[in-house]
């Protein structure tokens, strides 16, 4: 079974002896060839130390007995003295003990012998030397071993497993970089294209409010786009009486809550309206002669709108809540003087300037105010000034807004309670001031009807309406002034010249005058001047020609000549 072992116990086929000569790392013996011998007084000796036959341990010189042979061949042999345990030394001697050293460390350093077939090479430890001995060992070949050169040829150079899992972790933390690289770009896109959604929806926004520099009537613009009816608007009237000088001033206070704007719609007195009985009258009169119910029915027939209150403002409320809301800031146009100053020369109540602080008294004064030779549109211009700037400092709170109005104590329109009414004003007040509040003036012509101009830029787009001034074709306007002094002359005078197919226009009372007369304007209108003056039964002699009302085809003024029909 092994060639090694019959080789060394006889059974080769060369008839090689063999020598065991230690055990390798795993415990096998490890053997060494040994040549023929030629004659029976020699010996191997492989490290020509002894030139006699045996070994000797000590090197004393004596001859030792003869060779062992160990396996019985019956082969002559030079065995040295085997010590199993390497001591150096015959057995059962004490000479100094030597580890055991089955790689051959101790020795010269040689490879470790792998395989049995390899000789090994174990050096012996030799005694003292004799004297006069040669102890040179012969010429051999020189052996230079390096201990590294010991490696177990089992063990692997290294773990290929180690190997692959270093390869895994960095494939893994290159991967790892690459992922948070692109996980990174993702959030940097999302991030820039959140920006810019946000960017272009605050511009739109801007935009369409109308609050991007330059822009600033872009939203009424988008506002035509929109048809009127799809808007939303809420619309009461305000009156403003003064009880101290007569005289009234209107305006309509608009809130769109589509498109988020707040208006006050400052209205000419000279406004012509009709009344429920078709009688064609001015604004002004109007509000005298019809109250509030009629004047705002008469308003929502000539504007096309829906306004619904009225709100009556005497000058002492108005007083009374300029001072609640804390004072007002106006840029006034003109020196007010003080009404109650009773020296002239006094200084004015309201000086001329911008941004001027006014009390409840001042602001009154001011918005009531009309200097001499100037049109009535001046004051009602003052008149939404001091509106606005109320606005601007009432509360935009409907509860407290609803507190300041009950606190004025005034007998609202029954169709508008405190609630209503506060809560109108709170969202008035939040518009003004954001600044998207505007005042605006209803152009009105000098026969009272509406301008194509007002019918575009006003009544469509602001109100929502559709003008529809008294149609001048359809009779023959006559403004009757009385002055004959007594004052069922008017009415009477009103029902024959609705009986004849004229429009009446109430022109209120005068001086007593001693004569009638009747004026036109134009030679087309002749005509209709003598008609009217044969159906109030006037002479045709009191037809001239001259300056009419601005609202009428013909004036009349009743003198104390005129004498009623007893009809």
């Amino acid at each position: 079974m092994n060639d090694r072992y019959d080789a060394g116990h006889g059974g080769g086929d060369q008839g090689d002896q063999y020598e065991l000569v230690g055990y390798d790392e795993y415990g096998r013996p490890v053997y060494r060839p040994v040549a023929p011998q030629q004659a029976p007084q020699q010996q191997y000796d492989p490290y020509a130390q002894q030139q006699g036959y045996g070994y000797d341990p000590y090197a004393t010189g004596t001859q030792q007995a003869p060779p062992y042979d160990p396996y019985g061949t019956g082969r002559q042999q030079a065995a040295p003295s085997y010590d199993p345990y390497a001591t150096g030394g015959p057995q059962g001697g004490a000479p100094a003990q030597q580890p055991y050293d089955p790689y051959g460390q101790t020795a010269a350093s040689g490879q470790q012998p792998r395989a049995a077939e390899q000789t090994a090479y174990i050096p012996q430890q030799a005694g003292p030397a004799a004297p006069g001995e040669d102890t040179t060992p012969p010429s051999q070949p020189e052996r230079h071993y390096r201990t590294e050169q010991f490696a177990f040829v089992e063990e692997a150079d290294g773990d290929p497993e180690d190997v692959i899992d270093w390869l895994n972790f960095t494939e893994n933390r290159t991967e790892r970089r690459e992922e948070a690289k692109r996980r990174a770009r993702s959030r940097l896109i999302a991030l820039v294209v959140v920006l810019a959604l946000v960017a272009v929806g605050g511009v739109g926004y801007l935009w369409y409010a109308g609050k991007l520099p330059g822009l600033s009537t872009s939203h009424s613009t988008t506002g035509k786009a929109t048809a009127a009816g799809a808007q939303n608007r809420d619309v009461i009237v305000v009156h403003l009486h003064n009880t101290k000088k007569g005289g009234t001033s209107t305006a309509l206070l608009v809130d769109n809550t589509t498109t988020k704007q707040g208006t006050t719609v400052l209205l000419p007195n000279s406004l012509a309206v009709t009344d429920d009985d078709g009688t064609s009258t001015t604004l002004a009169k109007s509000v005298d002669e019809d109250g509030s119910s009629g004047t705002r029915d008469a308003l929502d027939t000539v504007l096309g709108t829906d306004i619904e209150g009225t709100w009556r403002l005497d000058t002492p409320y108005l007083q009374n809540l300029v001072d609640l809301v804390g004072n007002i800031e106006v840029d006034t146009n003109a020196d007010v003087p003080d009404p109650d100053a009773k020296k002239k020369g006094t200084a004015p109540l309201v000086h001329k300037g911008s941004n001027q602080t006014l009390s409840g008294k001042m602001a009154v004064a001011y918005a009531t105010y009309r200097a001499s030779g100037e049109a009535q549109n001046a004051q009602l211009e003052r008149f939404g000034q001091v509106m606005q700037g109320v606005l601007r400092k009432l509360s935009s709170d409907p509860t407290a807004a609803t507190t300041t109005v009950q606190t004025l104590a005034q007998i609202l329109d029954p169709s508008l309670t405190d609630k209503d009414l506060g809560t109108f004003l709170a969202k008035l007040a939040d518009l003004a001031k954001g600044g998207d509040y505007k005042t605006a003036l209803l152009p009105v012509q000098g026969d009272g009807t509406l301008s194509a101009q007002a019918a575009a830029s006003v009544v469509k787009d602001v109100l929502g309406g559709t003008a529809k001034s008294p149609d001048q074709g359809s009779a023959v306007r006559v403004h009757v002034e009385n002055a004959s002094g007594v004052k069922d002359d008017t009415e009477k005078a009103r029902v024959v010249l609705l009986n004849g197919g004229f429009t009446f226009l109430g022109g209120g009372t005068t001086t007593p005058t001693a004569t009638s007369k009747v004026v036109y304007g134009s030679a087309a209108d002749k005509e209709n001047a003598t008609e009217v003056a044969k159906t109030l039964g006037l002479p045709t002699s009191s037809v001239v020609k001259g300056r009419t009302a601005s609202n009428a085809d013909v004036s009349v003024t009743l003198g104390q000549d005129y004498k009623p029909s007893s009809s």
